[in-house]
């Protein structure tokens, strides 16, 4: 869980994850739950960021039933599919979120 400041405090990270869901043309359902992952599992480090971000709209896509692979979704952010595929398990399980059925 977050807090109402941590959106405050990330509002630039948070629109970075807007306008790469606008690349992805991604619903409502979709940002607000990535927005909500990212949130909740922001790291420390600068550097991780934004692996992180492009991961929690990966879970956000899948949680949203809007699914973008995962090459596309690191296209969007600006990142490597590997940083995708590293981090989401991780994070979908961490929000309570079930994994889909494949």
């Amino acid at each position: 869980m977050y807090r109402a400041s941590d959106e405050r405090a990330h509002a630039e990270w948070l629109a970075d994850l807007d306008a790469a869901a606008d690349r992805l043309e991604l619903g409502s359902q979709a940002r607000s739950r990535a927005a909500d992952v990212f949130l909740s599992s922001v790291p420390e480090s600068e550097r991780s960021k934004r692996a992180r971000l492009a991961a929690a709209l990966y879970v956000g896509t899948l949680a949203a039933g809007d699914q973008r692979s995962q090459s596309a979704v690191a296209e969007a952010v600006g990142v490597s599919r590997l940083s995708v595929q590293r981090h989401w398990k991780g994070m979908l399980d961490a929000a309570g979120l079930d994994a889909p059925d494949w």
